[in-house]
Parts: C-alpha cells; sequence; structure tokens
C-alpha cells in the first residue's frame, strides 16, 4: 500500500443495503449517514448521492474494521490529505474521516466519520456541550436498517448550508416532531449563534 492515496479517485458507493449485509455480524453499533439518511427519515429518495456514509463511535473503529479485513483502509488526516490506517493503529483524536476501498485499483466504496460518547451518551464533536443518549442517535427503516437521526445529521450539515443541504433541510422538516425541532434549535443556536439561517425555518414551519 502506497504512503497515501488520491481523494479525487472515482467513487462507486455501496448501496445502505450492502452495508447492512457487511456489517450483519458486527458487534459494534454504527448508523448509515450524510444523504441517505436524510432519505430514510423523508421516506424516500429525493437526490442522487456521491457517496455513501456510515457514523461509528470512535471507541468500537477496530470491531469494524476487522469486519473488512482485505480492503485498504485510508484516514483523512489531516482533512484533504489520505494516509493508510494500519491494523492495530488507534486513531488519533483529530482524525474523524476514513475512507475504504476493496483494493488499490478499486473504487472508492464506503466513507466513514468517527463521533465520540461519553458512556450512554453521544458528543457532537464540534462542540462537547451538545449531546443525545445513544438510544435516540439513530432510527431504523423498516427494513431493520439503521440511520442517523435527521437532527443530529442537520447539525452536521448546517456548518456550511451547501445547496444539497439546503435541500435536505427542506424535504426533512415536515417530517421532524417538535422534540426533534426543539433540539436541533437549541443545539445550533450553541454550535453556530442565534443568527443561524436554519433558526427561523425550525420554528416557522411546524410539523
Amino acid at each position: 500500500m502506497s504512503s497515501a492515496a488520491d481523494p479525487a479517485a472515482p467513487w462507486d458507493p455501496l448501496p445502505p443495503e450492502a452495508v447492512a449485509t457487511l456489517f450483519s455480524g458486527v458487534g459494534a453499533r454504527w448508523w448509515i449517514a450524510g444523504g441517505h439518511a436524510v432519505a430514510f427519515a423523508v421516506g424516500h429518495r429525493f437526490r442522487e448521492h456521491a457517496d455513501t456514509d456510515v457514523l461509528l463511535l470512535r471507541r468500537d473503529q477496530h470491531t469494524v474494521r476487522e469486519a473488512l479485513p482485505d480492503w485498504e483502509w485510508w484516514a483523512a488526516d489531516p482533512p484533504g490529505t489520505l494516509r493508510p490506517w494500519h491494523a492495530g493503529e488507534t486513531l488519533p483524536e483529530a482524525v474523524h474521516d476514513l475512507w475504504c476501498r476493496p483494493g488499490p485499483a478499486a473504487p472508492w466504496r464506503l466513507q466513514f466519520m468517527l463521533d465520540d460518547a461519553v458512556g450512554e451518551r453521544w458528543t457532537y464533536r464540534r462542540d462537547a456541550r451538545i449531546t443525545l443518549p445513544l438510544s435516540r442517535l439513530g432510527r431504523r427503516t423498516g427494513e431493520g436498517l439503521p440511520y442517523l437521526t435527521p437532527e443530529v445529521q442537520l447539525l452536521y450539515k448546517a456548518k456550511g448550508t451547501r445547496p444539497k443541504d439546503e435541500r435536505d433541510l427542506t424535504a426533512v422538516l415536515p417530517v421532524l416532531d417538535t422534540d426533534q425541532r426543539r433540539w436541533l434549535a437549541r443545539a445550533l443556536a450553541r454550535a453556530h449563534g442565534a443568527r443561524h439561517p436554519w433558526l427561523p425555518r425550525l420554528g416557522r414551519e411546524s410539523p
């Protein structure tokens, strides 16, 4: 394996259902994240997805890696630069992003995000004051596929508010209940300040 990989190499993302098959025997929690998670919350796919994101707890990194021992794993360290994640290495806290593929000539198939938890409480890595019980961090589709709850996914998307993030917010707002809206509004105000452009929409567009 070379010492660096090209983040611009092509993607052929695994469908979420294929991820569930790969990790069916993994003894750790994981959740489909990103745009796919929003689509699951909405109940249907409403835009294309360039990759497949999976959220992991940092403490479970080795357990999940062992499910794909023959794949290449790469750490974004720092962001924008990929370097090999060697078997047995515990990643430093500054690494939050992992890419993997079946081999050096293969396209990228999965992207993983590492998040922290204290006991049974998830902690937002950009602001440790924002937490949520792990029991509320995810939901399941009708087929049992775990996905990240939409208010947490929106919190991550709120930093940049790219066009696709705005589209995701518009699509998922109608399915957020009062508790989800309140939690997201408090988290946005704490992490980004009271002038974040999404805050008025959370209060105005009731479910």
